[in-house]
């Protein structure tokens, strides 16, 4: 119920009638769910398999661009403003994210509806990006008291159904891995992929794709990190660029019932902005701000 509370106050505070089908989207989604979560059997075993999962790994935040290294049972909406070279600006309204689940032992899956895209520059259309799909399997974990380590594999997938030509031409395919190291308050994640198209390669070319951030955790509540988010592109009309940002933010959590060990229920917020350094840049800077339930 505090799920679909949550969804409905970020959905009915947009005026994007595609927001409000998202929201219908996952209300529907989470009524047909309703009769296996009224088995207090099932409900039971998913609770505790995913408490089991996660106990096993570090207790980071995801960051704010980056994918997160562990598992996570999250819903997530970010708001993301580019601004090009010819400072014209395009809202990501959602940042194509959606809903994380730990079904199985060390393995999420993630589904995350497609964003809408809303351009300054009245020649260009708005309209939805594509959906995307993830799955991850965590090889090995360990809590703050045995390591604090993580290392996961994820597969992350594009079916094109963006409008107007604000998603690609083709499915994507998306091999990643990612690793994190804890050192007290201080953590480190990084990711490392590539994503492949299934058709029109020559046309649409590769990239591959290498995110870090460092976080450090202060006064309880608080995660400021930096990012850095590098593409560097094989193929294509981009081919032999590449292209870095950087990327300072904050992040905010708090447990909602912190006098409850076995309560995973928490909410995060957090925003930051993309700042590009090198020479060649899709967009100049972007500004994210990103909201999370935790359950």
């Amino acid at each position: 119920m505090r799920l679909v509370i949550f969804a409905a106050i970020l959905t009915l505070s947009l005026s994007e009638a595609w927001m409000q089908l998202k929201f219908f989207v996952f209300l529907a989604a989470l009524t047909l769910c309703a009769p296996l979560v009224a088995q207090q059997n099932f409900a039971a075993q998913w609770e505790q398999r995913a408490s089991a999962t996660q106990a096993k790994q570090p207790a980071w935040p995801p960051p704010l661009i980056t994918t997160y290294v562990g598992l996570i049972e999250v819903e997530r909406i970010d708001f993301i403003r580019q601004t090009a070279t010819n400072h014209v600006q395009i809202w990501n309204l959602d940042g194509g994210k959606g809903l994380n689940l730990i079904p199985f032992a060390n393995t999420e899956v993630d589904v995350n509806l497609p964003g809408y895209f809303e351009h300054s520059a009245p020649t260009a259309a708005n309209g939805a990006g594509d959906m995307s799909f993830l799955l991850k399997y965590r090889y090995l974990s360990a809590g703050a008291e045995h390591g604090n380590y993580d290392l996961s594999a994820y597969l992350t997938s594009t079916i094109p159904s963006g409008s107007y030509k604000n998603g690609s031409a083709d499915a994507t395919v998306s091999p990643n891995l990612g690793f994190g190291k804890g050192f007290g308050p201080f953590d480190v994640q990084s990711t490392f992929g590539a994503s492949l198209p299934v058709m029109d390669t020559a046309t649409l070319g590769r990239t591959i794709v290498w995110n870090t951030a460092g976080q450090l955790h202060l006064a309880r509540y608080f995660w400021p990190e930096v990012e850095f988010n590098s593409t560097f592109y094989k193929g294509g009309p981009n081919d032999g660029k590449n292209q870095t940002f950087a990327t300072p933010a904050l992040l905010a959590a708090h447990k909602i019932h912190p006098s409850e060990s076995s309560s995973r229920l928490a909410i995060c917020a957090g925003a930051g902005e993309q700042i590009a350094t090198s020479s060649f840049h899709s967009y100049n800077h972007a500004i994210a701000i990103t909201m999370r339930l935790l359950f």
